[in-house]
C-alpha cells in the first residue's frame, strides 16, 4: 500500500502564523519547530507560505528590517497544496516539476500539515 501524506503528516503539528505576523517572528517560528516554512493563514484558511529562502532573498538580502516587514508582503500567495489522503508520490512530484522544497498539505481550505523534501 503507498505511503499517503496523511501518514506522513500524523504526529505533525502544522506551523502557521496570521499574515500581519513579521518575517523575524516567523523565523522564531521555524526554528522553534524545525522546520523551513510557515503557512500563512487568514480566518483559518491557508492564503499563502513563507521559506526560510524568502526571509533571506526577499528580506535579508535586500536590507529590509525583519521586525517591521510583514510575512504578508514577502510569502509565496497561493501555493500549491496538496490533499492529506494522496499518496506521498504525489507530493514528490510537485516539489520536483515546481522546484519546491514544501507542499502545505490542505483539507477543506485549512492547512493539516506540510510535507517537505526531508520528508523523503
Amino acid at each position: 500500500m503507498p505511503r499517503t501524506i496523511r501518514m506522513i503528516i500524523e504526529d505533525q503539528a502544522p506551523v502557521t502564523a496570521p499574515e500581519q505576523t513579521n518575517v523575524a517572528d516567523a523565523a522564531r517560528l521555524m526554528q522553534q519547530h524545525g522546520v523551513g516554512a510557515v503557512m500563512v493563514v487568514r480566518n483559518d484558511k491557508l492564503v499563502g507560505i513563507i521559506t526560510e529562502r524568502d526571509a533571506l532573498y526577499k528580506v535579508m538580502a535586500k536590507r529590509l528590517d525583519a521586525e517591521s516587514t510583514r510575512i504578508a508582503d514577502v510569502m509565496t500567495l497561493n501555493p500549491q497544496t496538496i490533499h492529506p489522503d494522496k499518496p506521498f508520490e504525489d507530493a514528490l512530484h510537485i516539489m520536483h516539476a515546481s522546484s519546491f522544497r514544501h507542499v502545505p498539505v490542505v483539507e477543506d481550505g485549512r492547512p493539516v500539515g506540510m510535507v517537505s523534501a526531508r520528508d523523503a
